[in-house]
């Protein structure tokens, strides 16, 4: 059960969806006075580097981050588009966006890139992507946005990585603001469920290394719902071709419903999730060819701001015409 590592994925465009949104998340949920609880049951390594030995082995960061960020003009620092006028809308195609240097970056990606500028100084100064090499993981895109009155609680099973995290948080010198324990998260949220000061966001994240993960999202976010009505929980998942897979948002959005919930469903497909074939005539499987977040009781600004991030994602992300993205909501 431990083979998975995300540091092959860290930077795919499965990151690009999930991070952007919970940018986005922690951005309106950390504007109040009231302190907020924040749980990551599956938090990984935490911190990962984009020219390491699993990111280049895999090569997913080329057509995630890198690919969003070498198939346009990136957007001014902060501090640059503060003095100059509003941009147009951006093409909705990669090659008009690759060719159109004043288009407007939706804001949701404005945050992402600007976050990733924070984490590389040099990417910062230069624009070049060679040197983005350090990429957040949710723990330390999180706590980017926590004030001294938030908690982070962060699990992680695997040896190597919860050693990882540990190690990095604390470098962060944030103190009891964030914890790290090395548990099964699915079990630990029970007992934080509901937080001390009645506000909190849950991150579900597993690897779905085992099939069953899929059911105990399911279960995980059931219970967490019953305990803690009016929660944020988010859900990351992997759309590949497996009935699990296709039956999980079907499942969140019932608990939803018969919850007298809100809900948000977005997904993010970039290619086709078809097997293939070599000129030797070798099977050739696609990878990852698309991800979902699912979203119980999400802020009412979301849905506007990924309906304005989504379609360039896909326009400068897709690989094939089978490119595209959903977002429904209800409740």
């Amino acid at each position: 059960m431990f083979s998975y590592r995300h540091a092959f994925h860290a930077g795919n465009h499965a990151d690009v969806l999930k991070h952007t949104c919970l940018i986005a998340l922690m951005k309106y949920l950390t504007q109040k006075d009231t302190a907020l609880t924040v749980i990551d049951t599956h938090a990984g390594a935490g911190l990962y580097r984009l020219d390491g030995d699993y990111t280049e082995t895999s090569g997913e960061a080329s057509e995630g981050i890198f690919k969003l960020i070498l198939a346009s003009k990136l957007p001014p620092s902060p501090a640059a588009r503060a003095a100059t006028p509003a941009k147009k809308a951006m093409p909705a195609t990669p090659a008009a966006a690759a060719s159109d240097a004043a288009y407007a970056w939706a804001p949701a990606l404005l945050d992402y890139l600007d976050l990733l500028r924070g984490l590389n100084p040099h990417f910062a100064q230069t624009g070049d992507p060679a040197h983005l090499k350090i990429y957040p993981g949710s723990p330390f895109i999180s706590q980017k946005f926590l004030s001294g009155r938030d908690k982070l609680k962060l699990f992680e099973l695997h040896p190597t990585d919860f050693k990882s995290l540990t190690g990095n948080i604390e470098q962060l010198g944030v103190g009891r603001q964030v914890t790290v324990a090395r548990e099964d998260g699915f079990e630990a949220l029970k007992t934080f469920l509901p937080p001390p000061a009645r506000r909190a966001m849950v991150l579900c994240d597993p690897s779905y290394e085992m099939k069953s993960d899929y059911a105990r999202v399911a279960a995980c976010m059931g219970d967490a719902v019953k305990r803690f009505a009016t929660g944020t929980y988010v859900v990351w998942y992997p759309i590949i071709p497996r009935p699990e897979a296709h039956d999980l948002p079907r499942k969140l959005k019932t608990l939803a419903v018969k919850a007298h919930r809100p809900w948000l469903h977005a997904t993010l497909t970039v290619k086709s999730s078809k097997l293939t074939t070599d000129a030797e005539g070798e099977v050739v499987r696609p990878g990852l060819p698309a991800s979902g977040m699912f979203i119980i009781n999400p802020p009412h600004t979301l849905k506007a701001e990924l309906n304005a991030a989504l379609p360039q994602m896909v326009a400068l992300l897709g690989q094939d015409r089978n490119a595209g993205f959903t977002l429904e909501h209800g409740g």
